[in-house]
């Protein structure tokens, strides 16, 4: 190989790394900053929407059992912030993680599907009950736009997984064991 041949590949070399590397940058820690950006909407609408809504959904869904209605309508604000905090933590693992191997990471691609999988079923809350619920504003604009564009480019980089059924249904579980650990901890706490 000649000496500008050389410096052409290690050129391209490198650029593609930077390239890789910015891929990975972006989606691992722009899962946390989407997930703040949407949480950041749950926070601040959950207290009054709880108060304001539940009530009317218990009439309008008698057949759903009390204690579920009394447990999410006895959720007060700073509960469910701490809650919150819980879940960023969890975020910010998967995160960290999707940063220290490149995006291969299980626990960060499963944690990736787990949060745009989240936002279909805030979408579907929200048809389901006929009206806002907390997340669902943030879901169409920010969680699953994020999530289809992060998986898009982790493509690109070839270390996305295939999707198969089964990561959907992981991811719905993850997001559910996470957010009753998170409201678990979160009770302990206060």
């Amino acid at each position: 190989m000649t000496a500008p041949t050389r410096t052409v590949t290690a050129t391209a070399t490198a650029t593609a790394t930077a390239t890789a590397t910015a891929t990975v940058a972006v989606t691992g820690f722009g899962l946390l900053a989407a997930w703040a950006v949407h949480d950041l909407e749950e926070v601040a609408t959950m207290g009054r929407w709880s108060r304001t809504r539940v009530p009317v959904l218990r009439e309008r869904h008698p057949r759903v059992p009390d204690r579920i209605w009394d447990r999410l309508g006895s959720t007060d604000g700073r509960e469910f912030a701490r809650a919150v905090g819980v879940m960023g933590l969890v975020v910010a693992a998967a995160a960290a993680d999707g940063y220290r191997t490149g995006g291969r990471s299980a626990f960060y691609q499963t944690s990736l599907n787990a949060f745009g999988l989240h936002g279909l079923v805030h979408l579907a809350q929200a048809a389901a009950t006929r009206g806002y619920t907390p997340g669902a504003a943030t879901s169409p604009l920010v969680v699953v736009p994020f999530t289809l564009w992060a998986r898009g480019r982790l493509r690109r980089a070839g270390v996305l997984r295939p999707a198969r059924a089964r990561d959907a249904v992981q991811g719905l579980a993850l997001a559910a064991v996470a957010t009753a650990g998170a409201h678990a901890v979160a009770r302990r706490l206060g």
